[in-house]
């Protein structure tokens, strides 16, 4: 990633430094290994309580957000002294005036501005001086992350509320971003952000330190179960299709790597054709659409999200299908860290008062996160 002779010249600069001064960033063949954790808004102890918690557990990256402010600037710092890179997952911003979605709703999706309502220069007010504070605080990112789950409605207020036909919601194809009138809305939001990324890639080459950072398109659901009949009262986009439109505006041109959300069924843990299962829908509904580096029509991925619940709430917890699944999974994954079809995984998440994804509970990692955070 560097360039030849100067890079010569700033790695032995580097191995001068401290050890948690070095930035962490790694070459893009190599698998990158982290957890979801969003901890940007916290107080500055609660912080480096969960940076120490991360450090101890030998955790090397996290996904999280980053504000625009100067202890948020410090945040990013405070981590990377720890020896903890940052998947930034970056903000949209808006045009001023841009119509918001309630929240709280009746459908318990995010509030907020549509996609479509996405604007490039807010954008570039927001992104250029924040990396430019990051790169004089010595920062160097693992990636830069540019939204969520932008092909839900979870995320995205460019879907109706509820489904256009509440009665039989859709998850729509290509044919129908350009032809159906609710999934057109979503495409106007898709094409603004194919904008939004062409800022950060414009402002990302004039970075002193972060000029080989990634840039990882939003994490995308994907339906492992397409053909079974929707039970939300919420229409969606395929991934693959979302990703196939805005391929053909140029998405490639713009990211090095797509994000990709998995989070594999927990039915009968330890049975062959439950297994059997898991391992084709990775392959045929989440996968397919990765390639190695280098190759024509399509990019590796991130996983930025994947995960087995539990819901268990006693000390420690019991995890015996939990370990069995994400050793499933590891090795399901497998083959594609193998020919380099992914190249980032993110455990969902290091804490999680909500949905039973926490691998750090009762005080220490549990065995479900070291399995999921160990190396392949």
């Amino acid at each position: 990633m560097k360039k030849r002779i100067v890079g010569v010249l700033i790695l032995v600069c580097i191995f001068c430094l401290p050890v948690g001064s070095r930035p962490v960033q790694e070459q893009p063949q190599d698998l990158i290994l982290g957890v979801n954790a969003a901890i940007a808004s916290m107080s500055v102890s609660q912080q480096n309580a969960i940076l120490a918690q991360l450090h101890a557990a030998g955790v090397r990256y996290i996904r999280s957000g980053i504000l625009p402010d100067d202890r948020s600037v410090d945040f990013a710092r405070r981590a990377q002294a720890q020896g903890i890179g940052i998947d930034w997952l970056v903000e949209l911003q808006y045009r001023p005036g841009a119509p918001s979605r309630p929240w709280p709703n009746a459908f318990s999706v995010w509030g907020g501005p549509p996609l479509s309502a996405a604007d490039p220069d807010q954008f570039r007010k927001y992104f250029e001086p924040l990396l430019a504070k990051l790169d004089a605080a010595g920062v160097t990112l693992a990636g830069f992350e540019l939204g969520n789950e932008i092909n839900s409605p979870m995320f995205n207020a460019d879907f109706s509320l509820p489904a256009e036909n509440p009665n039989q919601s859709k998850e729509f194809n290509l044919w129908d971003l350009s032809h159906d009138p609710e999934a057109r809305q979503v495409a106007k939001g898709y094409l603004q952000y194919l904008k939004l990324l062409a800022v950060i890639k414009d402002v990302r080459s004039r970075s002193k330190l972060n000029r080989h950072t990634l840039i990882v398109s939003a994490g995308l659901v994907f339906n492992e179960a397409p053909d079974a009949p929707r039970k939300a009262r919420l229409d969606a986009v395929s991934a693959a299709a979302t990703l196939d439109f805005m391929r053909a505006g140029g998405l490639d041109t713009l990211v090095d790597v797509y994000g990709v959300h998995t989070y594999p069924w927990t039915d009968n843990p330890g049975n062959p054709s439950a297994a059997a299962g898991r391992r084709d829908r990775l392959q045929k509904y989440v996968l397919s659409v990765t390639r190695p580096p280098g190759s024509a029509g399509g990019k590796p991925c991130w996983i930025t999200e994947w995960g087995i619940p539990n819901h268990d709430t006693s000390c420690p917890p019991r995890e015996t299908d939990q370990i069995a699944l994400v050793n499933e999974t590891r090795s399901n994954l497998r083959p594609y860290i193998a020919q380099k079809r992914v190249l980032g995984l993110f455990y969902y998440a290091w804490l999680d008062p909500r949905e039973g994804f926490a691998i750090y509970r009762c005080g220490h990692l549990t065995e479900t996160g070291r399995l999921a955070l160990a190396p392949f």
